[in-house]
């Protein structure tokens, strides 16, 4: 569950008319006509705020309730409880059940269910078909009014855990996340409610106590601190109804006053070095700025993205991209109630120093208070915000759409309609303007610097409180038998209204002369366009001598064109307002342009021209080369990806292309030639290897014109890639890489999966989703929910055109390593001994099928939907006979295939942690033999030639 605010928030741009607000034609948008929103906005007679917008796109609805509390409302010595209570949340209410409200989404198809903790709120959502309403608002309605009726010290334990665990995974486990932890504790002065992470320290979160958490709870979750947006495809009339039943009988709680702190300025410079166990420096520099939504607010947005937005940023195009000292460089600004953080961090290039960091970034930040942005820097920043402000008007909830934007603006400004202000804010920016307030803000003395270099990491953990801790505790009722009495009708969950009708994409499919085959989805109901290319150039098509050459040639395509140097596709990218990004998966490389439909003939001309016509400079090859190096030394420092990337050599040696991460490895990257990357390209980049998909506002017609005039000259013969070849099941054993000091142990369990192709898809879809590829899975309810090891345990098959990977299991804190990792085989063994019952089923059925519109709620996974759909050969119609499929699935074929595909017996189990802490449990289970491999991802046990023969 996130914990951090997105930096610039999302915000909602539809055709409707706003009938009960007033003109905002003062504010009307110099640059987009920015239509109002028509919401409607009232007040339950017990505080509640309710917000309803009506949108019939999709046969969907998002709730989205914010709790105006946050670590603004906490106090020094306890921190964290409003992260804590977002945990506790989902832990069950006395009508709801325990632990049973991820059950209940699930199984009604929720496609998006989340809390999220922010300084000055917390929020929680969920995203469901149209006919679930009631269920999302009695859950709701039931944490909220009877959550404390079950809360017990056995539930503030278990989640404690899970806190803390989530805590050594999210800051103390994550590269730099110490550092980034310490900007706030400079930027803002001990005692400050933004002071401490969101999360909470160690020492806090454990002296929780359920006293201190039950008050906390009757002070702040209540209607009067709350505000319920619900967006989608509701009846307002009827959503009325619903919400007066299910919240208006709460009575108010105490009256919340605003927090009355002044957040003092900096006035001298601060800094701080911090140690983490990371291989490269990075130099954090941060300023205090004013208020959300403060005059200044919007030229500090525009300045954060001028200098480190992107690849057309000052920061990436000296550092990175010039002078090549810097791995990456990024700024933000996150706009709060008592002041706001502006941060840039920049990570340093190998053998590379802090100090030279730090002087060339204040360099690029004196110059912009010194001279301020070009005109044609202003104009790319203002067009990437709000062109990214549209594109997340598909997204009806979550976290940072629709309900959560209006949500947003209510909670800052009391007026959810305050988009087309919002966006003249920006349109009213000059360059004198974000030179004037960077002047202002962004001094040196006013600022603060920390380094992260390497060394030892230092965590400031706390025992677990003792097995009786709050057994004395009396807990009174929190109602009265009238009131309970009056309210048992809640003990029966709602009923589904009609089945919505599942209107799933089907393309449209036609092909260019040259054999390019192109496939459209329309959407008019919003002024955006995707479009990707897609081609069989994946890993699969790797050398065995050459490891990574197919991301490496992805990489170098929007790297300079034959009329195009990197800085140029950067700056026609921004300039426009759109996303460009390449990706290369196992089996197909992918560019794809986002952006709006206006601009779509600039957009295809831009992925024509990086597909086509890639120049593969020497200049640029070295310096992507450095990039990937470097990347992939960083590996090292993610101990997930570190797992993962030694799971893969295990599991399928060095002799496939499946036995690589996409980096590669650190010979092939010194190999690879230009020569190389052009021979892959030409043979594999070619029309008859490839497809264009289109998805948003644009007809047969126009799309048919577009592809011609930008993709129909292409030639080229080429040839597809072919998959691996499947490999045998490995013998069980234990490959164990050791991190000293790390917080937590990486434990996956990796055995052979099967191809995309095979008629066991669904059923083996259907009996992972609960092994472990839902919450409410038997992994995570084991590891997570029952045993608190972990922050969440999954389940995946990687399903690929050969027999990819499958693998499962968590990151746990360190000493409880073994005891997870038995749990987990356990867990494993148990799915095939023990078949998914009549309930398991049904809601994993259920889960798949309902939550199908969900996949295609954004023009850009339509046209990933659609990508699936030409690299795996499936039928045009294949969504739209997809449910059907899994509903075919029995309680018999989940058991078939549970034994045919999950082995535990020839599993191997990756473990990344601490070897000192860790060896000694891991033997006593007697999986098998153990084997110490290096961050190299090769044996350190073997000799050199097996090293070497690991490193081809």
């Amino acid at each position: 569950m996130s914990y951090r605010r997105a930096i610039l928030f999302a915000a909602m741009l539809v055709s409707l008319v706003l009938p009960n607000v007033a003109s905002a034609a003062s504010a009307e948008s110099k640059h987009l006509q920015v239509p109002k929103l028509a919401y409607e906005k009232y007040k339950l007679p017990n505080g509640l705020e309710v917000i309803l917008l009506e949108d019939h796109r999709l046969p969907l609805v998002a709730v989205d309730l914010w709790y105006h509390v946050g670590p603004v409302k906490e106090r020094e010595g306890r921190t964290g409880f409003a992260h804590l209570f977002e945990h506790m949340m989902f832990e069950g209410s006395k009508h709801v059940g325990e632990k049973a409200h991820f059950k209940y989404l699930e199984a009604a198809g929720a496609s998006d269910i989340n809390g999220t903790t922010d300084f000055d709120r917390t929020n929680y959502f969920e995203t469901l078909p149209a006919n679930q309403l009631e269920l999302a608002l009695w859950l709701e309605s039931d944490r909220m009014g009877f959550l404390l009726d079950t809360l017990d010290r056995t539930k503030l334990a278990n989640q404690r855990d899970v806190v803390r665990n989530e805590r050594r995974q999210s800051v103390e486990g994550q590269p730099y996340g110490l550092a980034e932890e310490a900007m706030y504790h400079e930027l803002y002065p001990k005692g400050h409610p933004y002071y401490a992470s969101v999360i909470g320290s160690h020492a806090d979160v454990e002296a929780a106590r359920l006293n201190d958490v039950r008050d906390f709870f009757k002070q702040y979750y209540t209607p009067n601190n709350s505000t319920l947006v619900i967006t989608g495809d509701i009846n307002k009339a009827n959503t009325k109804t619903l919400v007066e039943k299910y919240f208006g009988t709460f009575t108010p709680g105490p009256v919340v006053k605003l927090t009355e702190v002044k957040t003092p300025a900096i006035t001298s410079e601060k800094r701080e070095t911090i140690t983490d166990t990371v291989q490269l420096p990075k130099v954090l520099i941060g300023w205090l700025t004013p208020a959300a939504f403060a005059e200044s607010d919007a030229d500090l947005d525009l300045a954060s993205q001028i200098l480190g937005g992107g690849k057309s940023s000052r920061l990436y195009r000296k550092l990175v991209y010039e002078q090549q000292i810097a791995q990456d460089a990024t700024c933000y600004h996150q706009s709060l109630a008592l002041g706001s953080p502006f941060v840039c961090e920049i990570t340093a290039k190998p053998n590379v120093k802090p100090e030279q960091i730090e002087k060339a970034a204040t360099a690029e930040i004196e110059s912009l208070m010194a001279s301020g942005p070009s005109a044609a820097e202003l104009e790319r920043a203002r067009n990437t915000i709000e062109a990214n402000k549209i594109r997340n008007l598909e997204r009806l909830g979550g976290f940072g759409g629709i309900a959560d934007m209006m949500n947003y603006y209510n909670q800052y400004l009391g007026d959810p309609g305050y988009l087309p202000k919002d966006i003249a804010r920006y349109d009213a920016v000059t360059m004198a303007s974000v030179q004037k307030v960077a002047k202002v803000t962004l001094g040196t003395n006013q600022r603060v610097v920390i380094d992260c270099v390497p060394g030892k990491k230092v965590v400031d953990d706390v025992p677990r409180s003792p097995e009786n801790t709050d057994a004395d505790v009396k807990v009174e009722p929190e109602h009265t038998a009238q009131f309970e009495t009056a309210e048992a009708w809640r003990a029966t969950a709602p009923k589904a209204g009609p089945q919505p009708e599942l209107n799933l994409p089907v393309p449209t499919e036609f092909a260019l002369d040259n054999g390019l085959k192109v496939y459209l989805v329309p959407d008019h109901s919003l002024p955006l366009l995707a479009i990707r290319f897609d081609a069989l150039a994946g890993g699969e098509a790797n050398a065995a001598d050459k490891p990574g050459i197919a991301d490496f040639t992805s990489a170098m395509l929007t790297e300079g064109t034959a009329r195009r140097s990197a800085p140029q596709i950067a700056d026609d990218t921004d300039r426009i307002g759109a996303t460009l990004n390449q990706a290369a998966t196992y089996d197909a490389s992918s560019v794809a342009v986002s952006v709006l439909s206006t601009n779509a003939a600039p957009a295809i001309d831009l992925l024509g021209d990086v597909v086509q016509h890639p120049a593969f400079a020497e200049k640029e090859l070295e310096r992507i080369r450095k990039e990937r190096q470097t990347a992939l030394l960083q590996l090292r420092d993610e101990p997930f990806q570190l797992a993962i990337q030694v799971g893969n050599r295990a599991l399928f040696g060095s002799g496939s292309p499946y036995g690589y991460v996409a980096l590669g490895t650190a010979a092939s990257l010194q190999s690879t030639t230009r020569e190389d990357l052009a021979t892959f390209w030409k043979t594999h980049y070619t029309p008859g290897n490839s497809a264009l998909i289109f998805a948003g506002d644009i007809d047969e017609a126009q799309a048919r014109e577009l592809a011609k005039k930008y993709f129909g000259g292409w030639t080229g013969a080429g040839k597809a890639s072919v998959p691996p070849a499947a490999i045998s099941e490995p013998t069980r054993k234990i490959v164990l890489v050791d991190q000293p000091g790390a917080p937590q142990s990486v434990i996956l369990a990796f055995g052979v999966g099967l191809p995309r192709s095979s008629a066991d898809y669904a059923p083996v879809t259907v009996m992972n989703t609960m092994l472990g590829g839902l919450f409410s899975a038997r992994i995570n309810m084991n590891l997570r929910e029952k045993n608190g090891f972990t922050y969440g345990a999954f389940s995946r098959y990687n399903f690929r055109r050969g027999a990819g990977p499958f693998f499962a299991g968590a990151q746990v804190r360190s000493d409880v390593t073994a005891p997870a990792v038995h749990e987990l085989f356990n867990e494993l063994g148990r799915i095939r001994t023990e078949p998914l019952s009549a309930d398991e089923l049904k809601m994993a059925k259920d889960s798949i099928i309902r939550s199908l519109p969900g996949d295609f709620e954004s023009t850009n996974r339509i046209t990933e939907g659609i990508g699936s759909i030409w690299t795996y050969d499936l039928p045009l119609d294949y969504y739209r006979k997809l449910p059907g499929m899994i509903e075919g699935v029995t309680a018999a074929d989940t058991s078939r295939v549970a034994q045919e595909y999950v082995h535990p017996e020839n599993f191997l189990l990756v473990t990344v942690g601490d070897k000192s802490k860790i060896e000694t449990g891991l033997q006593d289970l007697k999986l098998g033999p153990i084997e110490v491999w290096s961050t190299d991802a090769v044996p350190v046990v073997g000799g050199a030639a097996a090293a070497g023969k690991m490193q081809k």
